[in-house]
């Protein structure tokens, strides 16, 4: 059985085992995961990860190998020991869609429960939610600034390998068109795409040859990388190779706007004229936007795309909002809230939606607190069921994500689409009940 009990921090362990003592485990709890602010300068966040944390959430259990961990290093004692070995989560869990936009305070997941099965969870659900929402939201920026020109995941070589599957997953929700990663292909059936890299023409004698080898086994409709040496006459030899119908040439180096010019020009001059220009280098949003204007088809990213594009996590956090004043089934829920300096967090189950204005502008994420915020018509519920009583209830395919993300962005005023820095484009609102 795949467990993923383990993903968590030690002093989750620690925790129970004292509340279990005390009593307190067995009380009614709410727990939500959100970010107190959006990463620097940043105009909305994507929510991506939602089906790897349902994933995990039933795959929480603990093994014997586990409790044999647990138990010969000590980290709690045996009846919480005991206590872990029946481990089941039979709360319910909320949370915004996986695609959806989200902004400061955006209450991403609500987990009800009692006390220890919550808390038990804090540390997977994080893990998961911090990367693959900073790897999406760095994608949806760089697809927005490719615009119809398609994006390939190819970052996988630039992080750890359970990080590269991952991270092409939250890449696809972002919208990129494929992924070099067949890991990810398989498991959740992302389009894969690659061709060739520098090796394989060193590997040859000549250029030439690496040319007719390449397109003999791949087709004419192949992408040849063309700047291994001198670019102006690789172009020339790849459509004397290829033909006409050459597929694409890949640009890795140098002044991309200037040599993709040079190089559409060249094509077209040699009769190349349906020939794509794809162009790859430690690409991220700024130098797409900058190549908006050259003559060029497809991006390949790596580097910035897996590691968020300089913010590899979302900062989100996972708080203890509300909870029994004790342990019987009709004993009231009190709000709690953390009051430590910078640190401060809003008391109280919420409930978001998004207002719209009469044209379907996002004009506002409104949260409520101890009820679902006042609407109208035209206003967005954002919070969806994802595990009821303790068995999923959300099962959607990753494609409903993609759909899902350009129809949140288009629901934004035009400025969440600019690169410069800026605040979110729409405020967050309480109201409280």
């Amino acid at each position: 059985m795949i467990s993923s009990a383990l993903l968590t921090d030690h002093y989750e362990l620690t925790m129970l085992q004292a509340s279990l003592a005390d009593g307190t485990a067995d009380r009614r709890s709410v727990f939500e995961l959100f970010a107190r602010r959006l990463p620097d300068g940043r105009r909305y966040g994507v929510v991506a990860g939602i089906g790897r944390v349902l994933d995990a959430v039933a795959e929480f259990r603990f093994t014997d190998d586990d409790l044999a961990y647990l138990r010969e290093t000590a980290v709690v004692d045996e009846p919480t020991l005991g206590w872990l070995a029946d481990y089941r989560f039979s709360g319910d869990i909320w949370g915004y869609a996986e695609g959806e936009a989200y902004f400061p305070q955006s209450p991403v997941l609500v987990v009800e429960g009692t006390f220890g099965e919550a808390v038990l969870l804090e540390t997977v659900l994080l893990s998961i939610l911090n990367h693959d929402s900073a790897i999406a939201s760095a994608a949806a920026r760089m697809t927005v600034a490719a615009g119809e020109r398609p994006c390939i995941e190819m970052g996988s070589r630039r992080t750890h390998e359970s990080a590269a599957i991952a991270s092409a997953r939250a890449a696809y929700v972002g919208g990129f068109a494929t992924t070099s990663n067949l890991a990810a292909g398989r498991r959740f059936g992302i389009p894969t795409a690659g061709t060739s890299a520098h090796s394989f023409t060193l590997l040859h004698d000549t250029e030439r040859d690496a040319f007719t080898a390449q397109v003999e086994s791949l087709g004419v409709d192949t992408t040849l990388l063309v700047d291994t040496y001198d670019v102006t006459a690789a172009v020339r030899l790849a459509i004397e190779v290829a033909g006409t119908g050459l597929g694409a040439v890949r640009l890795d180096s140098g002044d991309l706007p200037l040599l993709a010019k040079q190089v559409r020009r060249q094509l077209d001059d040699l009769g190349a004229t349906g020939t794509k220009i794809v162009v790859t280098s430690d690409l991220d949003e700024y130098a797409i936007a900058g190549l908006a204007a050259a003559p060029v088809d497809g991006y390949g990213v790596g580097t910035s795309l897996v590691t968020g594009s300089g913010h590899p996590t979302c900062g989100f956090v996972y708080k203890l909002v509300a909870r029994a004043d004790g342990t019987g089934p009709d004993a009231a829920m009190v709000s709690v809230a953390k009051k430590s300096k910078d640190k401060i967090s809003v008391g109280g189950r919420k409930y978001a939606l998004r207002r719209l204005d009469e044209h379907g502008t996002a004009s506002a994420e409104v949260i409520g607190i101890g009820e679902a915020p006042r609407g109208d018509d035209n206003d967005r519920p954002l919070l969806v069921p994802l595990v009821a009583g303790g068995e999923r209830v959300d099962d959607e395919p990753l494609s409903r994500a993609r759909e899902r993300l350009q129809q949140s962005l288009a629901e934004l005023p035009l400025q969440a689409r600019q690169l410069s820095r800026g605040e979110p484009a729409i405020p967050t609102l309480f109201e409280e009940d």
